[in-house]
């Protein structure tokens, strides 16, 4: 008899769609674009794991390396009288395969 063969399929769980906020759209970002790398804006409480899922599930594309850093906001001050403070951002750093090809203009539009 032959043996099938099972692929493991990635399935989109609950708030996979989440994961990604955004593309970040930066001169880095785009120096980045040169050796197949993106940058992403992600939630709070996103994991390397969770970033990589969700590349999977919504891209199709498995990326080789997840780095995330936290951004801590700024401290503004507004004409002189009071102070504010800016958001924090979580940024991911997601390096792609060689072969990879990823169209930024469609990861904008898919938010």
């Amino acid at each position: 008899m032959a043996e099938k063969k099972v692929e493991n399929k990635i399935v989109a769980g609950a708030g996979v769609y989440d994961i990604l906020v955004r593309p970040v759209i930066s001169e880095k970002s785009a120096k980045l674009s040169e050796s197949n790398g993106v940058v992403f804006e992600v939630a709070k409480d996103a994991t390397k794991a969770d970033v990589a899922r969700a590349m999977q599930v919504i891209y199709g594309v498995k990326p080789t390396k997840v780095n995330i850093v936290v951004t801590k906001g700024k401290v503004k001050s507004f004409r002189g009288r009071s102070s504010g403070k800016q958001r924090d951002v979580k940024k991911a750093y997601v390096s792609l395969p060689a072969d990879a090809k990823l169209d930024m203009a469609v990861a904008a539009q898919s938010k």
